[in-house]
């Protein structure tokens, strides 16, 4: 169970770091174009980054229990996030 907290603790803290990362690109665009799709972009990534901010605290911070199926459960969407918030901060830093 450790080693599978200690894995969505690290993607959870990789997203924030990700999302921090491109939120800060595209409100800089947004300043440039005013593209309606860059304003949902920093939607988008504001409400991953509030999701992931809350993983985070719960793994790390909470002192409620946290059920085996339901943290490995969790621990697969935050590696699944992980490689796509990658992926996409890869094509806009390109």
């Amino acid at each position: 169970m450790t080693l599978t907290l200690d894995a969505a603790r690290v993607a959870a803290a990789i997203n924030v770091v990700l999302l921090l990362g491109l939120i800060s690109i595209w409100v800089r665009n947004y300043r440039e174009i005013r593209s309606p799709m860059t304003l949902g972009s920093i939607v988008f990534a504001t409400l991953l980054l509030a999701e992931n901010g809350l993983a985070l605290y719960y793994y790390t911070l909470a002192s409620i229990p946290l059920s085996a199926p339901a943290v490995r459960a969790m621990m697969y969407l935050q590696l699944l996030e992980a490689v796509g918030i990658a992926v996409l901060t890869y094509v806009t830093w390109q």
